[in-house]
């Protein structure tokens, strides 16, 4: 019988520290154990760092607090007052329209193999 374990092990040495890095996320942010990431699981965690890059309690960020989870680019798109921050209401439609790029299959779930996808990583990148 082959194990969890090994099964990890060997899809983590086929697809590198990628999968192994998307596969921690699943772990990490999901609460309801499915071994999948719902929109309300990567808000919940998306909304704890929120929280925790603002360490001034404004209610904001900036790109200083951001730390590079969002190019100036990205930023200036998903500030629609136009004032060099994202209230977190801001930061979650950004965090919601990333989850959606990850989600091709419109299942409302992500797993590790969308996750490691170009968009999955882009959205990882505004939960860790």
């Amino acid at each position: 019988m082959i194990s969890r374990r090994s099964v990890a092990l060997a899809l983590a040495a086929l697809f590198g520290p990628a999968w192994s890095a998307s596969g921690s996320a699943v772990k990490m942010f999901d609460t309801d154990n499915d071994g999948t990431l719902d929109l309300a699981e990567v808000k919940k965690a998306a909304a704890a760092l929120f929280a925790k890059l603002d360490p001034d309690h404004d209610g904001t960020l900036d790109v200083r607090e951001l730390r590079g989870r969002l190019s100036a680019k990205e930023l200036a798109a998903a500030d629609p007052d136009h004032d060099g921050t994202l209230t977190l209401e801001e930061y979650l439609a950004v965090v919601e329209q990333r989850f959606n790029a990850a989600n091709p299959d419109k299942d409302a779930t992500l797993d590790a193999k969308e996750l490691n996808s170009r968009a999955g990583r882009a959205l990882l990148r505004l939960l860790r």
